[in-house]
């Protein structure tokens, strides 16, 4: 059986051009978890990675040995990030320890709450990690958005992000969400300017 990969089966969503277009974004499913404060420097922010991939592979694999109906393998997806400021106050890309932060890994649409919660439970007993009791089962519809490709570094995205201010302003819109990021590129092997990141801005 071919593995089902969504950055090829939804290549409009995972593969934008680098100048800003509009793009439907539907219903999808995803594991997530919230939290607070400067990804560069804050522990939960890694823990909660840490538990994001653990409980998207762990799935994986109890589903590869025991398929439910509907099931086909897949590609474990890029991880992606909604961006705000507490209280909803205006984004501010220098305070980053204000910022709040909902990292979240897609799901194939056969997945369902209960089990992720089976697969917490079997993660807590074999480790320790406080941002296993904070995943959650999420299920988001962007709708209309504008999204570009920005490649470099995550400190530099701000002319980026102004290419889809402008296009919002040409064509009347209004944001209508979250700031969206989908991270492309492992931050791990890769360097700063080669970075490849959507950037993405529901709009209405």
């Amino acid at each position: 059986m071919q593995k089902v990969d969504f950055k090829k089966t939804d290549k409009d969503l995972y593969n934008p051009k680098k100048e800003p277009a509009l793009a439907n974004v539907p219903k999808m499913k995803f594991f997530a978890i919230e939290g607070q404060g400067d990804p560069g420097t804050s522990a939960e922010f890694q823990e909660a990675i840490e538990a994001l991939y653990g409980a998207s592979f762990t799935l994986k694999f109890a589903l590869k040995k025991n398929p439910p109906a509907g099931f086909h393998d897949w590609v474990i997806p890029p991880m992606e990030g909604h961006w705000w400021m507490a209280g909803e106050a205006e984004f501010d890309p220098e305070e980053k320890d204000l910022w709040c932060w909902k990292i979240m890994i897609r799901q194939p649409d056969f997945v369902t709450e209960d089990m992720l919660k089976s697969t917490i439970a079997e993660l807590q007993q074999k480790k320790e990690n406080e941002s296993l009791s904070k995943l959650q089962f999420f299920e988001f519809e962007e709708g209309e958005s504008i999204q570009i490709l920005h490649i470099g570094s995550y400190d530099d995205e701000g002319p980026t992000i102004q290419k889809i201010y402008n296009l919002m302003e040409d064509k009347g819109l209004k944001m209508n969400g979250r700031h969206h990021e989908i991270y492309l590129s492992d931050p791990r092997k890769t360097a700063p300017e080669k970075l490849r990141t959507v950037i993405r801005q529901p709009v209405k």
